[in-house]
């Protein structure tokens, strides 16, 4: 399951593990068509990276600071550093791509 997270769980999560954060937004179509996927790879990679959605209307701080423009954005943080970046609806195969680095 992917957890919902605030500005005050990010860095706890980013800092501590392997996690994939999807800025997102509740009026977002491309969000809402890759929800399934996102709870797909959540359960895939569980024992690999914690995979969290981050509403980007209500973090609009977060969001600015790491230059989300476009949604959906997800954003692969290890040991608390930006990683890897991927932008848009995709396939899960296309997704699950993150992770190589």
């Amino acid at each position: 399951m992917v957890k919902k997270i605030s500005q005050n769980e990010f860095n706890e999560v980013t800092a501590s593990e392997v996690a994939v954060i999807d800025f997102s937004a509740t009026w977002c179509g491309p969000c809402k068509m890759m929800g399934p996927v996102v709870e797909q790879i959540a359960e895939d990679a569980k024992d690999v990276a914690k995979v969290c959605k981050l509403n980007i209307d209500e973090e609009l701080n977060l969001a600015t600071k790491y230059n989300v423009m476009s949604i959906p954005t997800f954003i692969l943080f290890k040991d608390g550093k930006e990683v890897e970046r991927m932008i848009g609806a995709m396939p899960k195969e296309e997704l699950m791509k993150i992770f190589e680095k």
